[in-house]
């Protein structure tokens, strides 16, 4: 495992993202400031817990938090931007949205954001930072709500079984009832689709 040395600083914020893969809706970021005398027993990477595992520790982190917040990039700015850039773009809002300001950040993975506050990118920090760990988990669970609620919406897409990622299923009802206005259109398969389907 990668040794990891914490900043000695009071206030860390972690962030992390989910959704940088889907076809479909935002990307979700959330930034949190643990308290530590108020442990949080069982964080760890949010794909690895069970989805009921994944819901309770998100009441628990949002209860015992200094602050927490939620940042996203909408599908529109993914097109626009590119996705690193719009992810890069919605931690930026996750982090100023923090009621309090933080000392210092740790970004789970290579690349940090643009921040004036010092920061650091820990690849798989997900697993190694609790801070990260609890982002990670407020972040997917976010998401896979917005998913949830648009498989009621557009119940045709099965959007609740693949969260929106391109798998078989997903790809297979795309081609059958096409694209949506929540779809990212940059992205090959949908970008495909919406070019064959123009006069």
């Amino acid at each position: 495992m990668t040794q990891f040395i914490y900043p000695n600083a009071d206030l860390i914020a972690g962030v992390d993202e989910v959704g940088r893969g889907p076809l479909v809706g935002a990307v979700v970021t959330a930034a949190v400031i643990l308290d530590p005398n108020n442990p949080i027993e069982g964080l760890g990477d949010s794909k690895k817990l069970s989805e009921k595992k994944r819901l309770l520790l998100a009441q628990e982190i949002k209860q015992k938090a200094l602050a927490w917040s939620l940042g996203r990039a909408e599908p529109a700015e993914i097109d626009e931007l590119n996705i690193l850039h719009a992810t890069m773009l919605a931690m930026q809002r996750a982090i100023k949205s923090l009621k309090i300001r933080p000392h210092f950040v740790l970004v789970d993975g290579n690349r940090i954001p643009e921040l004036d506050i010092p920061a650091q990118a820990i690849v798989k920090g997900d697993s190694l930072v609790p801070e990260i760990s609890a982002a990670s988990i407020l972040a997917k669970v976010a998401r896979d709500a917005e998913m949830l609620a648009l498989d009621k919406q557009f119940p045709q897409y099965a959007f609740a079984q693949h969260k929106g990622y391109p798998t078989k299923l997903h790809l297979e009802k795309l081609a059958e009832f096409g694209v949506l206005p929540q779809h990212r259109r940059s992205f090959a398969p949908v970008r495909k689709l919406v070019s064959d389907n123009t006069p």
